[in-house]
């Protein structure tokens, strides 16, 4: 096991195990023995270890002596933790975890939008109007990774903008629905320009401190990004 010291060895063993429970093939209620982990994946007791720790912190598993590692039920999850989501769009459920995500989107981005019209900072304002500008330029490049970046610049400081740090504290949701979308090609080669011109609207209604504007902006974006992804 003299292997276990290498870079990523302890994230792939987590991303594998996660797949595993989130798949259902380690399914709620089943315990997991920690030399059979170590058998199936080729590292050393610490290694597994470290990783059931991971997942029991993320409610995915419970450990107890003389017992072993427990499949938690799916309620237990914190579901918002962004690891979850991404293995959950890796798995054959992700149609249905994005209609509940893009769910989640239509009753918060729209809020948090009204919000920082009423409490966006000027350095806020400015961060919003430059995101949309390198969207519109990458979006018209076709490199795909860099509007994405932007995006997520974008979505993330309208949410902190609107003052409220449960609100800001959904960037990471957010970010990985828009990480999804673009990793398992579900944006077109071209993004959308009316798409970014939504994007434009809301930075301006927030900057000119119009919040009936910005949320109604905010909504179309949320809900045609919600209608390509799940086909509605």
């Amino acid at each position: 096991m003299g292997d276990d010291n290498r870079p990523g060895l302890h994230g792939s063993v987590l991303d594998q195990l996660g797949t595993l429970v989130v798949s259902g093939e380690y399914a709620p209620g089943q315990v997991l023995r920690i030399e059979q982990l170590e058998a199936r994946f080729g590292v050393s007791r610490t290694v597994v270890r470290e990783a059931i720790r991971v997942l029991e912190s993320m409610g995915m598993v419970s450990s107890r002596r003389r017992v072993g590692v427990t499949v938690s039920v799916r309620a237990a999850w914190n579901l918002f933790d962004p690891r979850i989501i991404r293995w959950r769009l890796d798995s054959g459920e992700r149609e249905s975890l994005l209609r509940s995500l893009g769910e989640l989107r239509r009753g918060v981005e729209p809020v948090a939008a009204a919000l920082a019209a009423t409490h966006a900072t000027p350095e806020q304002c400015g961060e919003l109007t430059g995101a949309v500008m390198r969207m519109a330029v990458h979006g018209k490049s076709g490199d795909l990774e860099a509007y994405l970046a932007a995006d997520i610049d974008f979505h993330r400081t309208l949410l902190e903008a609107s003052g409220n740090e449960m609100l800001g504290a959904l960037t990471t949701v957010v970010a990985e629905v828009l990480a999804g979308r673009t990793h398992h090609h579900l944006m077109p080669v071209l993004p959308e320009p009316v798409a970014i011109r939504w994007h434009a609207e809301v930075a301006q209604a927030v900057q000119a401190g119009d919040p009936v504007e910005a949320e109604r902006a905010m909504r179309d974006i949320v809900e045609e990004a919600t209608r390509a992804m799940v086909g509605d």
